[in-house]
């Protein structure tokens, strides 16, 4: 990645190209040309090998830069300043630039090169590792930093029981500090990945044939292992460097000047190979990349100084939100900390303040969104304009200061030194109208991509301040909202993400989507299912849907934090006969679950391992049970009080109109889950008024209260019909989840949706009961063929021997049980095991992380 970024700042400089003076060539030792190792572990998840390439033919033929793949340099003369390939063409030099990056240090320890043993480097190595996968039960990684944490994910998104070794007693010692490894390592042991942290290791053990079996650890524990990953640090490719003559640093680095200069003024080294001027060796893009452009600048104008980098690091490591900024160790003579610290929500921050009141630095565990704010603060070094605290407590209890306190110097992107000023002039002086074209202009979140968030919402603001109106667009694949995309998917009848990101996604972004866009769609097409018949699916496990689905979806039930999953049946209003209690009761017993009566009304099941819940489902939709959808956006229960029928209070039979509504509703994907109740009379026992929708009976009949809210953020219901009969009722409750899933927002509850829409209560009763709009008969179809079309999910699948066939615990082992997922017992039932008692549980997650730069030399 360094040596494709000089090859850039080098043709910017006009080094090279029609008007350029220098002929390039690039000596590389891979079979492929730069890629992004940032995002090198996506390739797990789908991302091809082109899609991360980072090289473009037509750059490369319009700069005339002759690029040699697999002929890697081997031999320096600086005498003759020529260089020696492996093919054994000599190439002379006027300049030479080295980027050679690192290598993976693996601990020589007995066993390090057994089969089975890996370094996590390149999409070679991620090749071998997923081939060794197939036939591993148990991955072990050593190393537990940016890149072991990274590797470990992988390693658990293959379904491997996993563990981290790391010989430092906390995980990411470098970036976190000890409050923060803490919070770090316990939610990473709650995904179900063991870590051993204050721990070497001694031996990898092999097994008869040369496999890895196992490893000791220096403080005398073992794990069984059959598959190892090191990723236990890089050491600095300087070999070229140190056969040619030039200093290298006492634990190595070629040793380079403010300009990345050696001791040969002829030669450069950049990157991960460098050993800068203050003495350190960087090993993240960020550096690497100022170092190309201090590189390109001093060959083609003799100007430009390297004067250190931006080392913050925003990640999300096994699904954990992990970053830290500046001086996050607090090493600042003087300096103090503010901190807050919530270990029931996993939640720790940490600001390094300095004598001044400036913001030096800081650690954020398991909630990062100020981070977009905080970094650039630190990194603009002014004094604080507002108290600390109020930056490291949640919303609810102080709102820190928007983007809008940034001041214009403050840096937005750290890898390509972007400002904030730079940003607003691109959208105020060069027409830039949304975020890719700032992109593209600025080279704004096109590195590690950790300020695209910040760059969405100065871009906003700017074009907001010229009276622009903003783009509300749903992520960067789509100038559409949620709203919209509903509307082109229902009105044109598109089945499929690949069909709608290809005639309506934004041009040049690519057809794979993102971890925004693709669970909207999926949610879409899943509401529209029965109006767009039998061209898609309805059911979430087919086709196109499956892949668009988080891990609940995926597999119809709730993950659960030891890697087991909770089942959930439908009890609709509460109600359920002796025999129905019987056949739970039996099933709990039977598979050894943990039982507990839901808030809704409803008995939850805990601890099924995967390839149990098709049997569980079995024997529930046999005695007449069915999903509860627990694990969707979409109804989960309609509580409600007994009613007339027992209660002496009761003035109308609330069971009955619960269950209708229930199965009325069952199934109805909507942008987020939506919660109901119905009380008997005023006295309110089914606390219908904290619902999405929520109904009270009256003498008269049922006044319908919509908008409420429990949760977090709790809001009572407003008041929407009075003593309305069951036929208007239905109506109403119909049109307004339609107009809901219609308009919404994602992951936008029907409480906010109402507060923010236009007119709010009153602009809704008139749309839905007054047909302001013109659109009841359409909503009153969509929710009747809804309706007509429900399938129960669990039969569904049952009956489908494809859907059935991704219910294993192994995919290379179907039909064996997850030996994994340990309980310890507690009040006559189960609960999880502790995560220091067990190894790992059934758990997946796609991180990203910071990679070093390629293996490419650059000749001039």
């Amino acid at each position: 990645m360094v040596g494709q970024r000089f090859l850039e700042a080098f043709a910017e400089r006009g080094g090279c190209g029609p008007a350029g003076d220098w002929h390039v060539t690039v000596l590389a030792e891979e079979p492929r040309p730069a890629y992004d190792r940032v995002h090198l572990t996506s390739w797990f998840s789908g991302t091809t090998a082109d899609e991360l390439s980072m090289w473009d033919d037509e750059f490369g033929v319009q700069h005339g830069i002759d690029l040699r793949l697999g002929d890697p340099a081997e031999k320096i003369d600086r005498a003759a300043r020529t260089v020696t390939a492996r093919s054994g063409q000599v190439f002379p030099y006027d300049a030479l630039v080295l980027a050679t990056g690192s290598y993976p240090f693996v601990p020589p320890v007995p066993g390090h090169d057994a089969a089975g043993c890996f370094v996590y480097r390149t999409i070679e190595d991620l090749e071998a590792i997923r081939a060794a996968a197939d036939n591993a039960r148990i991955g072990a990684v050593v190393g537990g930093g940016l890149l072991g944490l990274e590797a470990a994910g992988a390693l658990r998104a293959m379904g491997l029981d996993t563990h981290v070794v790391e010989f430092a007693p906390r995980l990411m010692a470098l970036q976190v500090d000890e409050g923060g490894g803490a919070v770090l390592r316990d939610k990473i042991q709650e995904l179900g990945v063991t870590v051993h942290t204050g721990a070497g290791t001694q031996t990898v053990e092999t097994d008869a044939d040369g496999a890895v079996r196992g490893m000791v650890l220096s403080n005398g524990a073992t794990v069984d292992a059959d598959l190892v990953v090191f990723s236990a640090g890089v050491r600095p490719r300087d070999q070229l460097a140190r056969e040619c003559g030039l200093p290298v640093g006492e634990r190595g680095g070629i040793v380079v000047d403010a300009s990345c200069r050696t001791e040969d003024p002829a030669v450069w080294a950049i990157g991960e190979c460098a050993l800068a001027c203050d003495g350190r060796v960087y090993g993240l893009v960020a550096p690497g990349y100022a170092m190309a452009e201090t590189a390109a600048t001093q060959i083609t104008v003799a100007e430009g100084e390297f004067t250190g980098a931006d080392l913050s690091t925003k990640l999300k490591l096994l699904g954990v939100d992990v970053a830290s900024f500046g001086d996050a160790q607090g090493t600042t003579e003087g300096s103090l900390e503010v901190l807050y610290a919530n270990s029931r929500e996993g939640v720790y921050k940490k600001l390094v303040i300095g004598t001044d009141g400036a913001l030096l630095g800081g650690v954020l565990v398991g909630d990062t969104d100020s981070y977009d704010l905080l970094r650039p603060l630190a990194l603009n070094g002014a004094p604080l304009t507002a108290p600390p605290e109020q930056l490291v407590l949640p919303s609810s209890i102080g709102a820190a200061p928007g983007p809008i306190a940034l001041p214009d110097e403050a840096v937005v992107c750290s890898c390509h030194n972007v400002t904030k000023g730079a940003i607003r002039s691109a959208v105020a002086d060069q027409g830039c109208a949304d975020v890719p074209a700032v992109k593209k202009c600025t080279r704004a979140g096109t590195g590690c991509g950790s300020c695209v968030k910040l760059l969405g919402t100065l871009v906003g603001e700017e074009l907001a301040a010229q009276g622009v109106e903003v783009s509300r667009g749903l992520c960067e694949h789509f100038t559409h909202t949620r709203a919209e995309i509903y509307e082109i998917v229902r009105v044109k009848g598109i089945t499929t993400f690949a069909q709608l990101i290809d005639e309506h996604g934004r041009s040049g972004t690519g057809a794979e989507g993102c971890e925004v866009c693709k669970p909207v769609v999926g949610s879409v097409l899943a509401s529209l299912s029965p109006a767009l018949g039998d061209a898609v699916s309805g059911h979430i496990l087919d086709g196109e849907q499956a892949a668009l689905q988080d891990t609940n979806d995926h597999f119809l039930a709730n993950l659960q934090r030891n890697g087991s999953y909770s089942v959930v049946p439908r009890i609709p209003g509460g109600e359920v006969t002796p025999d129905g209690l019987i056949t739970i009761g039996e099933i709990a017993r039977d598979f050894g679950l943990y039982t507990k009566i839901t808030g809704g009304q409803r008995i939850d099941m805990f601890g099924a391992s995967v390839d149990q819940l098709p049997a569980i489902w079995k024997r529930l939709v046999d005695a007449g049970f069915e999903s509860g959808h627990a694990y969707g956006k979409s109804l989960r229960t309609v509580k409600s009080c007994v009613g007339q029928t027992w209660c002496r209070y009761g003035v109308q039979d609330s069971v009955a109109l619960a269950i209708e509504l229930e199965l009325r509703y069952r199934g109805l994907r909507a942008p987020h889950k939506l919660k109901s109740a119905v009380s008997g009379c005023a006295r309110e026992c089914a606390e219908a008024q904290s619902k999405d929708f929520g109904i009270i009976a009256t003498s008269a009949g049922w006044n319908l209260y919509v908008g409420g809210n429990g949760g977090m953020t709790p809001r009572h219901a407003d008041l929407l019909l009075v003593d309305a009969d069951r036929d208007a009722l239905l109506r109403t409750i119909d049109r307004f989840l339609m107009f809901y899933v219609r308009t919404a927002d994602r992951l936008e509850r029907t409480a906010p949706w109402i507060e923010r829409m236009e007119g709010g209560l009153d602009h809704l009763r008139a749309v839905i009961v007054d047909d302001s709009l013109g659109i009841c008969d359409e909503l009153d179809e969509l929710m009747s063929r809804h309706v007509d079309s429900y399938e129960d999910e669990w039969r569904a699948t049952l009956e489908d021997p494809d859907r059935l066939s991704r219910f294993v615990s192994f995919v290379n082992a179907p039909g064996t049980p997850d030996p994994t997922i340990r309980f310890v017992p507690e009040r006559e039932q189960i609960r999880p095991a502790d995560p220091e008692a067990h190894d790992t549980s059934d758990a997946s997650a796609q991180t990203f992380v910071a990679g070093p730069s390629l293996e490419v030399r650059t000749l001039v």
